[in-house]
């Protein structure tokens, strides 16, 4: 496993490290990976980058603590020179990327490497990381199991301990949802926070750049450089949640399926409380027809971008993504409008019933990784879809575009991560982030 960010930073910034034989060594780590979730190295280049960081650093210039740091980018994100294929053949033939993404640049600026590109869904259509035109990616845990999805490589990298960062996108759950099954921190900022441009869109008005990181500091610093234009990841908060009031839904619709997940919120909860936290329970009735709204807009702006390549070239998609794509072929503009229509009603009842809190507190997914493959599982002797039990806890928060953070939760029995959600009501992101280091503390 690569040190925690802090002691790379460190170790890169006293030259004890080279930049150079830290990206050779992640380069390595990359090659040798098993889960799938490498698309495509940029070795050449990332040894040119880090061989010029070092030469930087020895003139006594230093950009910040992702100076030299090793990065990997969600294939569905521009990168100068590589090809963005969206995990799919559809992009087969695609062209490389003429320019960076904003969020790609920005990290260069800081001094980081990017290294990869890294597995998606195929086309982020997707919570699960199982469908894409190069095969499933595998779960470190256990490589029989999903390791969630979209930004499933990003995941899987960073929790194989390849890369101490990754970029991702979360348009419903695709940074939270496989941070909390591969065990790692998943950052979805608040709605807009971070330029999508040079990302390729699922839902414009939904998608989401976020991080993937080991732990809570590291996802601290990447935001601080990725937000502000001079962010030198001084901007990191002190964890703490000394009169913080978190709310903990109750609603039928938050319940987990998996036992150990909802033990993981209420150790969470325990352990918020005696640092200081108000704990109390929070209602709010609409979540299940606001929640109902999000498959329609989403249907509907994805199927606008793929009618004319649906039309020319269905048989170029995984099968499960073209069928789900179809039905909005029919959807009515109404419909549409109509769900955007109650998205913003119903966003301004939710926030008006959980205005008493700061943050609120909730399991990630209603499930841990399921089998590759797997459209159901069975639960407590019923038979469960596995896609919206990965995406109900976290899309609503897409579609309210509040800040939010899945941060590995505590398992008492032995299994599989689970992820616990911090999301921010009057907390910004680095508010929640504070929050989420506290359940890091022992």
């Amino acid at each position: 496993m690569l040190p925690p960010l802090r002691e790379l930073g460190m170790a890169l910034r006293s030259r004890e490290l080279s930049a150079t034989d830290h990206v050779r060594d992640v380069l390595g780590r990359l090659g040798a990976d098993t889960t799938g979730a490498v698309i495509t190295l940029d070795a050449e280049r990332a040894l040119a980058a880090a061989a010029a960081l070092d030469e930087e650093l020895a003139r006594g210039s230093w950009r910040g603590p992702l100076h030299g740091v090793a990065v990997g980018v969600k294939d569905l994100i521009d990168v100068a020179g590589l090809p963005t294929r969206a995990g799919s053949d559809v992009l087969a033939d695609a062209p490389p990327a003429a320019a960076d993404a904003p969020v790609v640049a920005r990290l260069r600026e800081a001094g980081a490497v990017v290294v990869a590109k890294l597995h998606t869904h195929e086309f982020a259509y997707g919570p699960t990381g199982d469908v894409a035109a190069t095969g499933p990616a595998r779960n470190p845990h256990d490589p029989t199991r999903i390791t969630g999805g979209s930004s499933s490589g990003s995941a899987a990298a960073v929790a194989s301990g390849h890369v101490p960062l990754a970029l991702g996108t979360d348009t419903g759950a695709s940074v939270r949802t496989p941070a909390a099954l591969c065990g790692v921190v998943g950052l979805k900022p608040a709605y807009g926070a971070l330029s999508a441009q040079g990302c390729f869109p699922l839902s414009e008005t939904l998608d989401h750049v976020g991080v993937l990181a080991p732990d809570v500091h590291a996802a601290s610093v990447a935001w601080d450089v990725l937000s502000r234009p001079d962010g030198t990841g001084g901007g990191i908060q002190a964890p703490g949640v000394d009169g913080v009031r978190v709310g903990v839904l109750v609603d039928e619709y938050w319940r987990a399926l998996d036992p150990a997940l909802t033990a993981a919120v209420d150790t969470a909860a325990a352990r918020l409380e005696k640092g200081g936290a108000q704990v109390q329970d929070v209602r709010t009735p609409m979540i299940d027809e606001l929640a109902a709204t999000y498959p329609v807009i989403v249907g509907a702006e994805a199927y606008a971008t793929h009618a004319h390549w649906l039309r020319e070239r269905p048989q170029d998609y995984q099968e499960i993504t073209r069928e789900r794509l179809l039905p909005f072929a029919d959807l009515h503009a109404r419909a549409y409008v109509d769900a955007l229509r109650t998205r913003r009603r119903l966003t301004a009842a939710l926030r008006a019933a959980v205005d008493g809190v700061d943050v609120l507190l909730l399991p990630t997914t209603r499930l841990r990784a399921t089998p590759i493959g797997a459209e159901e599982v069975e639960v407590a002797g019923s038979r469960v879809p596995v896609r919206p039990q990965l995406l109900a806890l976290t899309l609503p928060f897409n579609l309210t575009g509040w800040p939010a953070v899945s941060v590995p939760g505590e398992v008492t029995d032995g299994g599989l991560p689970a992820g616990v959600q911090v999301v921010g009501v009057r907390l910004e992101e680095r508010g929640v982030l504070r929050v989420a280091a506290a359940l890091e503390q022992a």
